[in-house]
């Protein structure tokens, strides 16, 4: 799941031992970041909806 800290948060990463940066990153979908969603701490984000490609761009 692609998820980003909410805003004014600082949430670090267990597995990569450094902080979710403020754009976001893919996590694996675990007890812990399905805690941070549920604690609002993090926010999922829609990739579909976030990801625009452009043509000419691949």
């Amino acid at each position: 799941m692609f998820v980003k800290p909410s805003e004014g948060l600082s949430i670090r990463d267990p597995d990569l031992l450094d902080l979710l940066p403020e754009d976001g990153r893919e996590v694996p979908e675990s007890d812990y970041w399905n805690r941070r969603v549920r604690d609002v701490d993090v926010v999922i984000v829609d990739t579909a909806k976030a990801t625009k490609v452009k043509k000419g761009d691949e």
